[in-house]
């Protein structure tokens, strides 16, 4: 029969939304939302992951994001990209334009001229409140050069997201109530990257450890003049199932080293950057860590060519 809608009329939404999972890319998914309105109703259903910028206002767009998508678990937002967004409308002043794109107008209409702050593109704690609100199934979370956030919007956002299994804070500043809040309701947490979070001390990453260390399986931590070997002591011994060390700092020695490597059997990737770590914290990881598989040395000052024999 011509002309006759044998999709919708057969199709339930639930296998409607799994053809839109398996296809290959956004621009197919989002041709298909354009077909009609129950297609743009269930291919927002199927979303599970956002990737947002710093174009605009990027609290805001969080906002209308939330309304959007209801099934997201996955939230990469980075301060280094500028996303495009979909239209760009001009109003003439004069000989000049004034640029305003359709997400201002949307905003404008849904909620007034007074709650839009458009002189930002960076994200800040309104933005982390507004991520733990509409996205409270949150699993993976990157936050990647956020300077404006700090530990009252970490606070609430972990308060809120008690699935997360993986969070990004590099080049966060965020200080140290905002990661022991992390540690205490994240319990599922299992992979951090702390690289450049320059705000952090030791008090903050053992609190973390205490809080959620059984779950956690990847620690990344580099520039960190704040954290010394105390926090690698807590690592090992409270963190027994980690598997991946990413370690750039002067200010760690063999200490913190050999306590990682007596203290998490499981380690199977070590990345080393420590100019005073020597030999001993080496073998030491050679003599415990029978599990790694892959170990990376770099600038490695006080490393010699003694042979270390390897488990």
């Amino acid at each position: 029969m011509r002309g006759h809608d044998w999709i919708n009329t057969c199709l339930p939404d639930e296998l409607i939304v799994e053809i839109f999972r398996l296809l290959d890319s956004k621009p197919s998914r989002d041709a298909c939302s354009l077909v009609c309105k129950r297609w743009l109703a269930l291919e927002r259903l199927s979303r599970t992951t956002l990737r947002v910028g710093a174009t605009g206002s990027p609290d805001l767009f969080i906002k209308l994001l939330a309304r959007r998508f209801f099934n997201v678990r996955n939230v990469h937002i980075d301060e280094r990209l500028s996303i495009t967004l979909p239209v760009q409308l001009g109003r003439r002043r004069g000989n000049n334009y004034n640029v305003v794109s359709s997400l201002q107008l949307y905003a404008t209409e849904k909620d007034g001229p007074e709650d839009v702050g458009f002189e930002s593109c960076s994200l800040s704690d309104a933005g982390l409140i507004a991520l733990g609100d509409g996205f409270p199934k949150l699993e993976k979370l990157s936050l990647i050069w956020c300077s404006n956030i700090s530990s009252s919007g970490l606070i609430a956002l972990a308060n809120k997201c008690s699935f997360l299994t993986a969070l990004d804070l590099q080049g966060c500043y965020v200080g140290d109530h905002g990661l022991a809040a992390v540690g205490q309701s994240c319990k599922q947490l299992e992979d951090l990257n702390l690289r450049f979070c320059e705000a952090l001390t030791d008090t903050g990453l053992v609190e973390l450890a205490l809080g959620c260390g059984n779950s956690l399986k990847a620690l990344g931590i580099a520039a960190c003049a704040k954290i010394t070997d105390v926090s690698l002591e807590a690592v090992g011994r409270h963190c027994k199932s980690l598997e991946t060390l990413s370690l750039d700092s002067e200010f760690m020695h063999n200490k913190g080293v050999l306590a990682v490597a007596h203290g998490c059997p499981s380690l199977k990737v070590l990345k080393l950057q420590c100019i005073n770590v020597t030999d001993e914290a080496l073998k030491a990881v050679g003599t415990s860590c029978a599990s790694l598989e892959f170990l990376a040395l770099y600038s490695f000052q006080r490393f010699t060519d003694k042979l270390v024999p390897f488990s």
